[in-house]
Parts: C-alpha cells; structure tokens; sequence
C-alpha cells in the first residue's frame, strides 16, 4: 500500500451525503455509486418536458452554513416559496397542520376533536412517558385528532401502525400546538402556520438536481466510480472490494443503506449482523403525473388521512415553480399507499385519476396527459422497538473500525436535505482531524 492509498478515504454511496463529504474531504477520496449518475433521491428526471423529483424535495434550510453555500452554489438560482400545505379530508380542504385548522370540517368532528384536545390538555403532565408514537399523539392531541387524522396518516405514511413507532423520534416534524391555537383554529381565527417548512426554497429551473449538480462540481481531489456496486468490507484488513478489485482505505464513510452495509461486513461480531437483521424500512410507491393543463388548486402539497383515497401526499411541483413543466401544463407527485406486490399503471391510475380530481389536484380525471408509476425501496425509517439499540450497537462498531455511517440511511434515521449536506460535511472535518494527527 503506497502512502498516498494509506490516507484515501473511501465513500459509498453518492447522494447528497456523500457528494458533501467529497466536497469537504480534504485528504484523497475515492466515491463509489451503484447508479449511472450521482445525486441518490436528490435527482430529477425529465420525461417530454415534465420535470419530476423523487417525490417532494423542497429544501428547508436553518443551519447559517448551509444558506451560505446555496447562496453561493446558484447564485440568483433559487425561489422562495411560502408554504401552502393542506389537509384533504372529509371532503374538505384544510390548513396544515390539521390538529390546530379545524375549521372547515363537519361540526361534529371539530367537536370531537376540540373536545379530545382539551382533555388531553388538561391531564398534560399527568401522563407516564408515551411508549409508542399511538400514545403520544393521544396524549398530547387527544382522540378526535388522534382517529380522524394522526392514527390514519402515520399508518399510510410508515406502512405500520403507530403503535409499532416509538415516540422519541417525532419531537421536531410533529408540531404540538397550544391549545390557544387549537380553539383559533377550530373557529376560523387561524394561527399562524406551524412546523419546521412553513417556507422553502428550491431552484428557478431544472428541479432540485440543479443544487446537486451545483454541489457535484465542487468536488475536487479523488475519483467517482459510477456503476459500483461493492461486494464486501474486509474491516480488519480494511479493504473494500468492488468490480473483482481490493481497495484500501484509511476510514469509509458509508451512506448506503445500514441494513445493506452490515451485510458486506466479512464475518461481523454476531451482535452486529443480529442487530442489522432487525432494521426496518417502508418503501414508498409513487406516480409522476403529468397534465394537460394547470391545476387551478392553488396548494404546494396535500395530505390525504382516509383509506379510501389510494394516497396519502399529492404534491404540485408547478405550483412552487412553473418551470418544471411546459407552459399551461402541471407536474404532480402522487405517493401512494400501496405496498403489496407491484401494481401494474393501467389498473392503478383510473381509480387514482379521479381521486386526484375528488381532492382537487387535478382539474378532472381525463386532465392526466400521462403517468409513470416508481418505486423507492428505501425512504421512511421505521422506528420500532427495536430501533434504537440496533443502530447503537451497529454505529458504535462500526466506527470503533474506522467506518462512519452518515446520512439519511447510511445513519437509518430521519432528516432533510440539509441534515445530509450537513452530515457529509462534518463526517469530513472530523477525518480530517484524524487523518492529520
């Protein structure tokens, strides 16, 4: 091995992490990415002038670094968007987030949502710690929001039940508001919006793969090696190999998924490969739809709670930025519920067209010009059980052996976009001071 290898880092995985630690590494690299092109879920496809993300990639910044380098990787590029986001339920439209914007939906079920509120408000403190997510959305909101929106959302969106989700996870994307703003939105006197996207920016043209283009070019000092799949870590030897060769490396910053990361590790300690086996994930099935003329809703996304509707999030990408279809035209994702055996498009997009149209996403089922149906096999982290000792004793292996598990599923959690940016950044520095000392 040659002094120059001794000190290579090794990346796996080029999405937003991994393109980010290349970009701040500033010993060699070298990144290897199964797919044709870099960017993982922060890419954008082009289909007869349609753009379309891999569902809803609207980027959410608090962190001064990163609003920093988006000023300065597009420069006068981006939009900033004031967020529309709405509740499509009983047969209404309603402000997000649905536990403080009642008003507008039949009166007895804003008056048994307002009335399981205030119980639950009354009785906060009294409560012993929520074992599951289930409990924490009945303590904290009550049982009329709990049955007609939380319950029935969370479980399309996870795919399992909340009572199989532990609470810990959820302190920062579910807003609990005060009952102050759950009486205002009850009766119309609606608070101001809540959660941590009440606004978003995103680029003028060309979908969010326009950023990771941008982020890409700033990578400098090491080799990408697209269509690289890596057959096996030897962590002793500390030797990756991919395409019949053996890499060295020094440290290997992991993005890819953990579950299949612990299954390329040569003979691990039993505790590791147990504790892999019990990682679990929720793929998510999705249609990009294009139509042949502009929604006239006005709304950026929906969520959609009851189970006769084949989806539980529409998002209208041409609401946020016109360009991402040609002019008069729109541009939707459609996440759907779904998650048996594969369905084929002709039979899933009738009943799913005029849907979209009973929510008013679509001007009417004959609208949809065409559709793509795609899945993700990774994208919602399940928080069970079992979640949190797994990944602990996983990481702490992991990087007891110069291996870093980073990033949205290379660390299995929840994050945004900049959370990864952020990730691979820090992942960087910290090997940077290692690698020096």
């Amino acid at each position: 091995m040659t002094a120059h290898e001794s000190r290579r880092v090794v990346i796996l995985g080029g999405g937003l992490t991994g393109i980010s630690a290349a970009v701040h590494l500033e010993a060699p690299w070298a990144l290897f990415e199964r797919d044709e092109r870099l960017g993982g879920h922060a890419r954008t496809d082009v289909t007869r002038g349609f753009h379309f993300d891999k569902t809803g990639h609207w980027l959410h910044l608090r962190d001064p670094y990163t609003k920093r380098l988006m000023a300065e990787l597009l420069p006068d590029g981006w939009v900033t968007v004031e967020r529309k986001a709405r509740i499509f339920s009983h047969e209404a439209l309603t402000r997000f987030p649905f536990q403080a914007n009642l008003h507008g939906l039949p009166a007895e079920v804003v008056k048994e949502c307002l009335v399981g509120f205030v119980e639950a408000w009354e009785k906060r403190g009294s409560h012993t710690p929520p074992t599951n997510f289930e409990e924490f959305i009945h303590q904290t909101m009550g049982r009329g929001i709990a049955r007609h929106f939380m319950v029935p959302y969370n479980h399309k969106l996870w795919g399992v039940h909340p009572r199989e989700i532990t609470a810990e996870w959820c302190t920062r994307f579910v807003p609990v508001p005060k009952l102050e703003d759950v009486v205002a939105g009850a009766v119309g006197a609606n608070p101001p919006e809540m959660g941590y996207n009440v606004s978003f920016i995103y680029p003028r043209e060309g979908g969010i793969e326009t950023m990771t283009r941008a982020l890409t070019a700033r990578m400098a000092g090491g080799e990408v090696h697209l269509r690289s799949s890596p057959e096996a870590i030897d962590w002793r030897a500390r030797e990756l190999s991919v395409g019949g060769e053996r890499v060295p490396y020094r440290a290997l910053i992991a993005t890819i998924p953990m579950p299949e990361l612990v299954r390329l590790l040569v003979d691990p300690p039993r505790e590791v490969a147990e504790a892999g086996e019990k990682l679990r994930c929720t793929a998510v099935r999705y249609l990009n739809v294009a139509t042949r003329s502009a929604p006239r809703a006005d709304f950026h996304w929906i969520y959609v709670p009851e189970e006769k509707y084949p989806f539980y999030r529409v998002g209208i990408y041409t609401n946020a930025v016109p360009s991402m279809a040609p002019a008069g035209h729109g541009s939707l994702y459609v996440e759907l519920s779904e998650r048996g055996p594969m369905p084929r498009l002709e039979d899933l997009l009738p009943d799913t067209a005029r849907a979209l149209a009973a929510a008013g996403a679509i001007n009417s089922p004959d609208d949809v010009l065409f559709a793509e149906l795609k899945e993700i096999p990774y994208a919602y982290v399940v928080f069970d059980h079992h979640y949190y000792a797994a990944v602990s004793t996983i990481t702490a292996w992991l990087e007891a052996h110069h291996i870093l598990p980073r990033g949205r599923y290379g660390a299995w959690t929840y994050n945004a976009m900049e959370d990864c940016i952020l990730a691979g950044r820090d992942a960087a520095l910290n090997l940077g001071g290692e690698l020096a000392a």
